[in-house]
């Protein structure tokens, strides 16, 4: 493919769309951790709550029609997705009960919930299937793609809301731009979140004051369990229709690093989402010209540790500017 071509592509609406896609199922758990570390409990297991989960929604989905055949097929791909929510916040719990009843170390606790993750979908994959790369021989469902009736025929407008193909992004897609204001209002607008951010942010004073800060932070890891679920679910049963091993390959470990980028507000986590899906899509696109596969897997890698040093550089000038005013007000 000439470089002509690529660059038509890559300037285009349908690239907006591809990048709208791949940043789902990093958006949906960077939401995640984002309630979690704004809540002081950290949820470094999003990598192993979108495996369980994106395993556990394929497994049920492809068994469900036998178990209890003539449901409507909607019904089949809700049942399935719910198992998967559920598998994630049995994580969630594991995580809470060994962070804030027997006070383990919450980053070795969810690196356990990774590790346990990751080998107990195998096992159960092979199991099940004599396979421990994928479920290719059970037959999953997929979770539909949500057309927008009228739009197809406005011209950039159609293929911006309906993606390149005109069939609509996958409902996810949509739930993830739409989770952005409703985590916003959660955080800022109600009182279950102004209580976690203040026990996030000292949980003494907070439990002082009056708030569970226990209670609260078992609300900030189930929260982030589901949302983190939901990306997994989009890997497995949206984006595609198979479950392999290791399928998220490291997107809940960079769901952290988005947090960082978007300064920890929501709008800034959708931005950071948005330049990693940007980043891969971009990588995609280079790898149909003659460059050496090495540089281009070297993209959002890249991008991701030049983010990161930008953001501490920003937050180290923002903390040296408030030190200096401080002092200058204290004289």
């Amino acid at each position: 493919m000439s470089l002509d071509v690529v660059l038509s592509s890559i300037f285009s609406v349908a690239f907006i769309a591809t990048i709208i896609r791949i940043a789902t199922p990093l958006l949906l758990p960077a939401l995640g951790g984002l309630i979690s570390d704004l809540g002081g409990v950290i949820n470094i297991a999003l990598e192993g709550q979108m495996l369980i989960a994106a395993f556990t929604g394929v497994v049920v989905s492809a068994y469900l029609p036998q178990w209890f055949p003539g449901w409507p097929v909607w019904s089949y791909a809700l049942l399935s997705g719910l198992a998967g929510i559920l598998a994630a916040l049995a994580l969630s719990w594991l995580i809470a009960f060994f962070h804030l009843e027997l006070r383990t170390d919450i980053i070795l606790t969810g690196l356990a919930i990774n590790i346990l993750a990751a080998g107990v979908t195998v096992f159960i994959l092979f199991v099940l299937t004599g396979d421990k790369g994928s479920t290719s021989q059970l037959a999953s469902l997929a979770i539909p793609n949500l057309f927008i009736p009228f739009v197809n025929t406005i011209p950039l407008l159609g293929t911006l809301l309906n993606g390149a193909n005109g069939d609509g992004y996958n409902l996810l897609s949509y739930a993830a731009i739409l989770l952005v204001p409703v985590v916003s209002l959660f955080l800022y607008k109600t009182r279950a979140g102004i209580h976690l951010r203040a026990a996030g942010e000292n949980g003494p004073a907070a439990g002082a004051a009056g708030i569970n800060t226990r209670r609260t932070q078992y609300l900030a890891l189930y929260l982030s369990g589901i949302l983190a679920a939901l990306g997994g679910l989009y890997l497995s049963m949206g984006y595609l229709t198979i479950f392999q091993a290791n399928m998220t390959a490291g997107r809940g470990f960079i769901a952290l690093a988005i947090v960082n980028l978007g300064n920890r507000k929501p709008l800034g986590v959708l931005i950071a989402a948005l330049v990693f899906g940007a980043a891969t899509a971009l990588g995609a696109q280079l790898g149909t010209l003659d460059v050496p596969p090495q540089l281009i897997e070297m993209i959002p890698p890249t991008i991701t540790i030049v983010a990161l040093v930008i953001y501490q550089a920003r937050r180290k000038a923002k903390i040296a500017a408030n030190a200096r005013r401080f002092q200058v007000e204290s004289n």
